[in-house]
């Protein structure tokens, strides 16, 4: 009976390794009232396994309020386009490639930088820097749980990862 379960409990060890190299490493306080869902994606010309339909895309931005879309391209990590909202004006968004999360670039961050960089740290980055907030998005450099160097897209919102490239 135990030569037949070892091998197994081997694969499943081994298996759990490797899995756990893929994501940050995270940090859990019994004092954490609220947690914080990081969803990665790489950047790359398509959009990631996972990832919702360019139609889904179109019908996230239109359940937003936003009609007419225009240019939508998936470009470094997120879907890109322009639409008309409610008062008519054309705004540039940044949707996110699983979520389906549109940010538009005028809106404001309900995060400054210091909770940004918080956020970031709670889930393993190490090495924050250049944090910046421009068109709808955080962006920022660090290190992930393994140590390599990563290009980051946080949300406003909640600073959850909505996409990651390894420099």
């Amino acid at each position: 009976m135990i030569k037949r379960i070892l091998p197994m409990l081997i694969a499943l060890q081994v298996f759990n390794v490797a899995f756990a190299q893929d994501l940050p490493a995270t940090t859990h306080s019994p004092a954490s009232a609220a947690q914080t869902t990081t969803i990665v994606t790489t950047w790359a010309s398509q959009p990631p396994t996972g990832a919702l339909s360019e139609d889904a895309i179109k019908t996230a931005i239109a359940n937003a309020g936003y009609k007419e879309v225009k240019g939508l391209e998936f470009k470094d990590g997120v879907w890109r386009s322009e639409a008309r909202g409610g008062n008519k004006q054309w705004v540039k968004l940044k949707v996110g490639p699983v979520t389906g999360k549109v940010y538009p670039a005028d809106a404001p961050s309900k995060l400054n930088k210091d909770e940004v960089n918080a956020k970031l740290a709670a889930v393993g980055f190490q090495n924050i820097k250049h944090v910046k907030f421009q068109d709808g998005l955080w962006s920022a450099n660090a290190k992930n749980g393994r140590g390599a160097h990563v290009d980051l897209l946080i949300d406003p919102g909640d600073g959850a990862v909505v996409a990651s490239s390894q420099d």
